[in-house]
């Protein structure tokens, strides 16, 4: 097959969702067009971490995050001229769109260019937070987006709902990653006691949280939080027990998965994070803000917990610190439920199955 995946911010966890497709489906073809943002992380460095041999990759010029109805006009045609250029030689078996902004104008570029085999995976629903307005807008852009067809997949049972729930037809398929790559998990030995963040640091994220949090645990010798990633919100974080590493390879960053105590999400909404799914393969106990995407990896006092305030994560995280023996144990239950129901194999193969039906 022929895949062509659309993804206008072709970084975080965007990009990891890409790259675990092309990783699954090596049997096929895949073809990323894609827009940069390269005050996160230039393209050339994203694109080291895909599999050689089976990928393809075209700039998307014109396409960039923000609602502007000149630029996104330009970012439309250029995609339109893209897909019927890839359509007409050498064909295209399916497109899938990545993100709410590809997700809008890479629908209605389908539908110009006569291609129906669509398939848009938000990710992260875009209406569910923010302002009242501009969630407003977002809701009536994706019922827009949705009229002219495609099939929206969610990454998560708490997404699926939340699409549900404003009149959209979706169907849900888990993120996943390779568990059975990385059943060999590498255990913090050290003293200190580490809690670990992934991904960029914006309002979606709330840094806000993650400081407060941080800052109880300031003058308490022994424990430290680390964000592995950057982003405009950066200067949040002022708590000084706070390591902010910058943006790293898959490997770096692997590392400090690796080294953590505890996986810390303090997140408004997810779609359903990669960064989590990785510490739960590397045994890692989680503790997550009850969020959409969230919630559905948490099974309570198990593998982790939920917390709505920094005052519940805080109690959780001197239960963690004080009862370390519970650390490993819950850890183990992480990585059977990640392997039971985030598999990258399970993701690849239900993806690929809907390609297929979309040609039949």
């Amino acid at each position: 097959m022929r895949i062509v995946h659309v993804a206008e911010p072709f970084v975080s966890g965007v990009a990891t969702f890409v790259r675990s497709l092309v990783e699954g489906m090596q049997e096929d073809t895949h073809v990323i067009v894609h827009g940069e943002r390269p005050q996160v992380m230039v393209p050339e460095k994203v694109m080291q971490d895909f599999p050689k041999g089976n990928v393809r990759f075209i700039r998307w010029r014109s396409a960039q995050r923000e609602i502007r109805p000149i630029r996104d006009l330009h970012a439309f045609v250029e995609l339109y001229v893209i897909l019927r250029r890839l359509k007409k030689n050498p064909g295209v078996d399916a497109v899938h769109l990545h993100s709410s902004k590809s997700g809008f104008i890479g629908r209605l570029a389908c539908w110009a260019a006569g291609i129906r085999q669509v398939v848009y995976t938000p990710n992260g629903a875009p209406f569910l937070w923010g302002s009242g307005f501009s969630r407003f807008l977002f809701r009536q852009l994706e019922r827009i987006a949705s009229a002219f067809g495609g099939q929206v997949v969610c990454c998560s049972p708490s997404e699926h709902i939340a699409y549900r729930a404003i009149g959209i037809n979706a169907a849900c398929i888990n993120n996943g990653v390779p568990v059975r790559k990385r059943k060999e998990a590498m255990i913090n030995t050290s003293s200190c006691f580490r809690v670990v963040t992934c991904g960029r640091i914006i309002g979606q994220k709330n840094p806000a949280l993650f400081n407060e949090i941080a800052a109880y645990f300031e003058d308490i010798p022994g424990i430290e939080f680390v964000w592995v990633g950057d982003g405009p919100d950066r200067s949040l974080l002022t708590a000084k027990n706070i390591q902010v590493t910058g943006w790293l390879s898959c490997r770096s960053t692997q590392g400090y998965l690796s080294m953590a105590s505890v996986y810390l999400s303090t997140s408004n909404f997810e779609g359903m994070p990669f960064a989590v799914l990785e510490a739960l393969v590397l045994k890692k106990t989680v503790l997550l803000k009850d969020c959409v995407g969230n919630r559905d990896i948490v099974m309570k006092g198990t593998n982790g917990d939920l917390f709505q305030t920094a005052g519940t994560a805080i109690l959780k995280i001197l239960r963690y610190h004080n009862n370390r023996e519970m650390l490993s144990i819950m850890g183990e239950y992480s990585q059977r439920h990640c392997e039971r129901e985030f598999d990258l194999t399970n993701m690849s193969s239900a993806y690929r199955h809907l390609y297929v039906s979309k040609n039949q």
